[in-house]
């Protein structure tokens, strides 16, 4: 099969509907291919959250030639490179693509804009993928399009922050707020940046959550107000696992769906861009 057909075979099994509800525009979508000649034969494919370096060497040592990502590979968040020509980093991480005849392709969009569950409802393939990784299936309250809240069994910020750490195979979780927080409601939160972060601090209010899994987390909106709130005593806290992190298992349960959604026999495999964070601790 080759490349560019595996590509559209993917584009087609999703539905294909951006944020603003109009038909993705394959001309102006971020899902590109961000490297590579697509006009050869897909030795295998290699599903991931960022095509890191390491990601790309184990790719090499599976004769995989397509790589997968969900977010941009080249330290922008589009596919043009032209601003970071003499970057050496660049240029390095681009000859060892050229080398070995790598396609990188971006599935964000995509991958966003819904696919079908085991019972054929319409569900973002990121966030589903996050929920059947941390077995969250029962638990959730919110629709299934947009998998995003949950009303988990009682248990506490520690034991939360550890079983998320090892389901998602983490070097560690910064917590913000209360360290002793008793948690049943649990809000997976978009970005935490700054623009519109009132609607998730209602959101917080509204829907009486205990915990927010959080991917970017600035200090001055969110965070400070569940700091203000863990010092009131109140049972609230941010686990801020980072946005990689927190979408990587979407990508994960992608590669699983790969051979249905192919039917070709092609070798398939997730490999984890792996956690950026190191912590030191007093």
């Amino acid at each position: 099969m080759i490349i560019q057909d595996v590509i559209q075979t993917i584009k087609e099994y999703y539905a294909g509907i951006d944020f603003h509800g109009n038909k993705i525009d394959d001309e102006k979508t971020r899902d590109q291919v961000l490297y590579g000649n697509t006009n050869q034969k897909c030795t295998g494919i290699v599903t991931t959250c960022y095509c890191s370096i390491n990601v790309i060497k184990q790719a090499i040592e599976k004769k995989a030639n397509l790589i997968i990502c969900h977010e941009s590979a080249f330290y922008n968040r589009g596919a043009s490179t032209e601003s970071m020509n003499r970057n050496k980093t660049l240029v390095e991480k681009k000859r060892l693509l050229e080398e070995f005849g790598i396609v990188v392709w971006r599935n964000h969009d995509y991958i966003h804009s819904g696919m079908k569950n085991d019972q054929g409802e319409l569900t973002d393939g990121i966030f589903y993928g996050l929920m059947k990784i941390l077995d969250w299936e029962k638990y959730l309250i919110a629709p299934i399009r947009t998998p995003m809240l949950f009303d988990i069994p009682e248990t506490n910020t520690k034991e939360l922050a550890s079983l998320i750490t090892d389901k998602l195979n983490l070097n560690g979780i910064k917590i913000i707020g209360n360290e002793n927080a008793t948690i049943k409601r649990v809000l997976i939160a978009e970005h935490i940046m700054g623009e519109n972060d009132y609607r998730i601090i209602e959101l917080i209010e509204e829907q009486n959550v205990d915990c927010v899994l959080a991917m970017e987390c600035i200090d001055f909106t969110v965070a400070s107000y569940i700091k203000d709130a863990a010092e009131l005593e109140q049972s609230k806290v941010i686990l801020a696992i980072g946005h990689f992190n927190l979408e990587e298992p979407g990508m994960n349960y992608f590669a699983t769906l790969l051979p249905s959604i192919l039917k070709e026999d092609i070798c398939s495999e997730f490999i984890q861009s792996g956690d950026m964070y190191h912590f030191i601790t007093k």
